[in-house]
């Protein structure tokens, strides 16, 4: 080995101050360094899986928000649909009323042309009656006494009312 250019004793020595130093930078810096790196891939680690919760927890907050966003579009719905209900009703509420009183105000007219007419009757009698006897006076040249002449007519009506096709009334 000496041909070669070892010094077998320097090779020794050398090769104990290369495991001296090994065991040192081992001891030293090897376990360190991978403590270290150990450290950094859990810190890693629990920020990833931070990330994921926050992730998830945003996903979950979007979830209810979009469920709370569908609840409030359904009770705007409901909603609105009681409120053209309400409306439908009042309407119908509000036309049965104006037809009552239409049919009011028409009964009302009704019985107010009846009342009118029977007047108008009452008064085209009284007059007639009146008529006649003044007729019948300057027939007879006398004065016939009213309630008389009243009786009379009214039996002269009574007979008239058959052949007029009753429309006396």
């Amino acid at each position: 080995m000496a041909d070669l250019g070892f010094h077998l004793p320097s090779l020794v020595v050398y090769l104990v101050n290369f495991v001296i130093l090994l065991g040192i930078l081992y001891a030293v810096g090897y376990k360190p360094i991978l403590r270290m790196l150990d450290d950094r891939t859990e810190r890693i680690k629990e920020s990833v899986e931070a990330v994921q919760r926050a992730e998830e927890r945003a996903s979950q907050q979007q979830a209810d928000m979009e469920a709370r966003l569908e609840e409030g579009r359904r009770e705007g719905q409901a909603v609105l649909a009681q409120a053209r209900d309400m409306a439908e009703k009042y309407k119908e509420e509000e036309r049965e009323k104006a037809k009552q009183e239409a049919d009011a105000l028409l009964a009302r007219a009704r019985a107010e042309i009846r009342r009118e007419r029977d007047e108008a009757i009452d008064e085209v009698r009284s007059n007639f009656a009146d008529l006649a006897i003044t007729a019948a006076e300057r027939i007879i040249e006398r004065s016939v006494d009213a309630s008389v002449h009243k009786d009379i007519i009214a039996k002269v009506l009574e007979e008239s009312s058959p052949v007029s096709g009753g429309k006396a009334d």
